[in-house]
This record gives structure tokens, sequence and C-alpha cells, in this order.
């Protein structure tokens, strides 16, 4: 008995040292993983963007020189940017983003247009005083100072590397390839080749070997894949014939998903659930993709189910409006796509509205809401519309009692809120809850992206490849969301100024304000929020006054350069004036594709007995 027991500790002492080497090994990988390379990688490169964009103050800007050194300047930026902007995003969407001016909201001052796309503008298009050249240049270099600054004091770990390598791989997607990053030169395809090559470099310094020890195989598959994207990039490097349906499904995702079985595999980081993404989904176009709580204010996070059961029977109820004639139904009606078909709806007192009713499906995931931005938020969007003397017309903190003589809501309010509630706040919070599961990410497009379907037809491919290339659809309406909400931080939903006409006979400027309510200035005169393109097969009238009837009619109006193009005084226009040149086949095949993203997901059995309920 007593050697069998000896045998017995001596066998579990075996296994427990093995299992505890085993856990030492691992944490000792942990500890070792050695991210000095990476981070002197992004330290070197905005080091040399710095110093050349030094250089290019000290050039004339229509000189061959000028462009060799700005081409220089951002292939440094791009090795930089993923580290660099992940630290500081403002500061990195400034130095890289649109050739705009940019309104501060602290001082309420327009500040004229720097960065990288505007240098760009001054050395491909010409015409700039050399002064104004210098300054844009000197101006711009503040803002790598700044990133370098950053780069250099904050130290690299496991976390802030796979956020900022995840952010890069959707900047490939949704800016480098449509254009975005560079609108005047075309050099974003060049740059993607050179963010895939510097992201295979970080990673064989850092997380190689690891990989290796652990997955050989997907060592092997990862560096396959960049290959094979980096070959598709250089033998296909005309901007306008550049095939991104093809790219994106066959070459992006595979990249994608070998990083996200890269990160699980290395043990170093978990992920997080206060970004935008969800880091456990395979490519950007999953159904999960995107993290609805990042999108959704702190209180009203991670409803139950009885909560969003509650905003449903909500939704579809007439006494919650004082003359008992609306509900959110009314305009937003599920067959139409949550919207109602016409070009504005009747308020309360029979009086049209003032603007089309946009849909609500995947409306959660935006930073702005109503087409002039006036809420931050979608408790503030539908605590507006209760407060609005034309629709609801009753407090945010009153209650009618008028909805509880269904006794059903006894329990439905129970059940959500722990009592029977005494104000809207907590009916808006379940109708926001409702309105956040209408989300539609399982559409023809999404299913050929995800390569669950190979159905697209040559025309629905070639009008995805104009949307996200020579018709400079997609540099508004971001992929994959399709919306104005701007990648990779998804903090601000972006406003345009296009020049919206009064009729469809586009003769007349439209006199709609926009956003200029909000501060009073010009540059805002008829500004608008970017909508999403998923599900306009269903979501006509088009623009916020339903000036256009048919996708035709908006294909037109961009095609000509919007109301710019069309002649009107627009001096602050956003879009650009210059007509696209498409053909009428063009233009279809765009149609074409749009159609592909129709995913309104309605119950209509549901829907009606709600609606006799």
């Amino acid at each position: 008995m007593n050697k069998f027991l000896l045998f017995f500790l001596s066998i579990f002492c075996i296994l427990s040292c093995k299992n505890k080497n085993e856990e030492l090994a691992k944490v000792d990988h942990v500890k070792t993983t050695d991210w000095s390379y990476a981070q002197e990688f992004y330290i070197k490169n905005m080091t040399k963007a710095v110093d050349l964009i030094d250089s290019l103050s000290k050039v004339d800007a229509e000189s061959a020189e000028a462009k060799k050194i700005f081409k220089e300047l951002r292939v440094a930026f791009k090795k930089a940017e993923p580290y660099a902007s992940y630290l500081n995003p403002e500061v990195g969407h400034r130095a890289n983003g649109p050739a705009l001016p940019v309104f501060a909201e602290d001082t309420e001052r327009i500040l004229n247009p720097i960065g990288l796309q505007k240098i760009e503008e001054s050395i491909y298009e010409g015409g700039e005083e050399p002064a104004v050249f210098k300054k844009e240049t000197v101006l711009t270099k503040g803002l790598m100072v700044n990133l370098l600054k950053n780069v250099t004091e904050r130290d690299l770990s496991a976390e802030r590397f796979f956020i900022a390598t995840h952010q890069q791989l959707l900047r490939i997607i949704s800016l480098g390839i449509s254009g975005f990053d560079t609108p005047v030169s075309g050099l974003g395809l060049s740059e993607t080749v050179v963010s895939l090559k510097a992201l295979k470099e970080v990673y064989d310094h850092t997380l190689s070997e690891l990989i290796i020890n652990k997955n050989t195989d997907l060592d092997t598959n990862f560096h396959q894949n960049i290959a094979k994207a980096v070959a598709f990039l250089q033998k296909n490097p005309d901007f306008n014939t550049f095939d991104r349906y093809t790219f994106i499904r066959e070459y992006m995702n595979p990249i994608t998903r070998n990083w996200v079985s890269i990160r699980k595999e290395s043990g170093l980081w978990k992920g997080i659930n206060n970004k935008p993404f969800n880091f456990d989904a395979p490519t950007f176009f999953e159904k999960d993709a995107f993290n609805l709580e990042y999108f959704t204010p702190p209180v009203n996070r991670n409803p139950s189910e009885k909560q969003i059961a509650l905003g449903e029977k909500l939704f579809f109820d007439p006494n919650l409006s004082q003359t008992k004639s609306m509900a959110c139904v009314t305009c937003h009606i599920p067959e139409k796509a949550y919207t109602d078909g016409i070009a504005v709806n009747n308020g309360n007192n029979g009086s049209p509205l003032q603007r089309n009713t946009p849909t609500l499906i995947n409306s959660a995931f935006q930073k702005s809401f109503f087409w002039d931005g006036r809420a931050e938020n979608i408790l503030d969007q539908i605590s507006m519309v209760f407060s609005n003397e034309q629709e609801f017309n009753t407090g945010v903190h009153e209650f009618s009692t008028d909805i509880l003589k269904d006794t059903t809501y006894h329990v439905l309010f129970k059940d959500a809120f722990g009592r029977i509630s005494n104000r809207n706040t907590d009916i808006i919070k379940a109708i926001s809850s409702y309105i956040s599961t209408l989300n539609g990410f399982d559409s023809k497009f999404d299913k050929n992206m995800r390569a669950e379907e190979d159905s697209f037809t040559s025309e629905e491919k070639l009008g995805m490849n104009l949307f996200m290339g020579k018709a400079l659809c997609a540099t508004c309406h971001f992929m994959p969301l399709t919306n104005g909400t701007v990648p990779p931080f998804y903090a601000e939903t972006e406003k345009e100024v296009i020049g919206v006409p009064e009729t469809a006979e586009n003769k007349m400027l439209d006199d709609d304000l926009g956003f200029y309510w909000r501060y009073n200035k010009e540059e805002h005169l008829g500004m608008f929020k970017t909508p999403s393109v998923r599900n306009s097969e269903f979501t006509g009238p088009y623009m916020h006054n339903g000036v256009y009837n048919t996708l035709e009619e908006v294909m037109d109006f961009y095609n000509k350069g919007g109301g710019g193009g069309m002649g009107f005084d627009l001096e602050h226009q956003t879009l650009p004036f210059d007509e696209l040149n498409l053909s009428q086949e063009e233009q279809q095949a765009i149609i074409a594709f749009l159609k592909t993203m129709s995913d309104t997901k309605v119950d209509k059995e549901k829907t009606a007995q709600l609606v006799l309920n």
C-alpha cells in the first residue's frame, strides 16, 4: 500500500511539474515577446516622414522633385500609420484626412485644410501660391512631429499592436483601395502593397517565432496570403480597372482570417469590447463584425430580451403620441425597409414634415442622427420625436397612462424594468433597444464577400468596382457599413454639402439650411449627414427632401458633379464639382451593385400581428 502511494505521489509530482512548466512557458512567451523591433520600425518611419516633409517644404510644389519626395513621404507615413494613428486618432486623421476645412467646435473657427491630402492637391493639381504650400507643409510637419512624439514615448504592447493592426487592415479595405487616402495621385493601390509588406515585416520580427512553435501551417498560410495579395496588386496597378471585388474576397479576407487566428494562437491578447470591432470576427463582412455596444449610449447597453420585446410593441403603438394618431411605424414601415415610401410624411396635424424618412436598418451604427445631425445618439433622436410638436408632442419625462389600458404592458414593463414606468425615458430606452436589433448584414453582397456564395453577376462586380473606384461613392459611403461613419475609429459620422436641388428638374438649389442651425457658419449651409446606401433599393424617394424618385436620378445627380456641377453657386460644396463621366452602362452597374446590399429581414407575419394588436 505504501509502495502504491509512493508511486502515485511520484506520478502526481511529475504531472504537476510538467503542467507548471507548460504554464511557465506560456507566461515566459508573454513576458519575452519583444516589441522593440516593431516600435523602432514605427519610430524610424515616422522620423523619416518628418524629415521628408521638411525637405518637401524647400522645393517647388509643381516640380518633379516634389512628387518624388511626396511619394517617399507617403510610404514612410503608411508604414508608421498603424501605431501613430492608433495612439492619436484625431491627429492621425488630420494628417491623412480629406483636404477640406475643419471646424473647431471649441473655438467655432474654420481651420484651413492641411495634411497629406491637401499637399497632394497642391502638388498634383498645381496653382497654389508658394507661400501657401510652404505653410501647408510646415503645419503638416507639426502634426507629424506630434505623432512621432507619441510613438517614441508610449511603449508598444500586445494590445496596442493587435488593435492598431486591426485598424490598418480595415483602412486598406475602406480607405486605401477606394482612393480616399490619395484621391488625386491615385497612389492608394501601391500604398496597400506598402502596408501589407510592413505588416509582414513587423510580424516576422515579433510574433512569427511564437506562431511557428504553435501552428506552423498558420504562419506559412499567412505569408502565402500576404504574397498573393501583393502580387495581385502589383499585377493590377490601374485604379479605375482594379478588381476590388476579387481583391477583398480572395486576397484581403484570407489575411484578416489569418490575423484573427494569429492573435488567438499567440495567447497574448483576448480582445476587448469597447472598440467598434468584434475582434473575433474573421472578416469585416460578418454579421457580427461590428460591436453594437460601442455605438450604443452607455446608459442603454446590453438590453435584455424583455426590454427589446417591450420596445418592439411600443414601436407600433399610436398611444405614445398626444393625438393618438402617430407611432414610430407611421414613418418607419417594416415592409418598406423601415421608411415610408414618400418624399416627406405628414405630421400629427396633417401638414408635411420637413424631411424625408431615413431607414432604421443599421441605423444604430452611427455617431450622428437626423439629416442635420442634431442628435448625437439614438436616445436623443427618439427623445426629439417625443418632444416635436409635429410628431408625438409629449415631454420626455411625461408618461401617458393610456398605454396601460393594454394590460399586457403591465407585465412587459415589470419584466423589462422591474416596475411599471412613470416616465417616457424608459419607453425611449426600450424603443432604442428594439431599433438597435434592426440590423442586416446578410445580404447577397455580404454572403459573397464572406465567400459563402459566388453569385455576383459581371454587372454587379463592375458596379462594386466602380462604387469603390472611379465613381468615388465609397469615399463617403465607407465600406463595409456604407454609411458616413468614418473608419477605422468610427468616432464621427460625416456630413457633406452636395447641392441637392429643390425639384427633380435640377433648376434651383433646395433652401433647407441643414447643419447650419448649429453654428450659423456659411460652410455648413446645406450640409447633411451621409446615410447608408444599404437597402437603397427600397428606401426611395431619395435625398433629405425626397427629391429623386429613382436610383437612376440619384446616379445622374452625382455623375454631373452634384449641385456645383449643375451650376449652383456652392462655394463650400464638399463633393467634387467635376463630372464623373460614367456611361449609362456604368451607372446601371452601380445600381445593380446597390441592390445586392438589400437585407430588410422583415417578419411580415409578426409585423401584421403587432399592428393588429
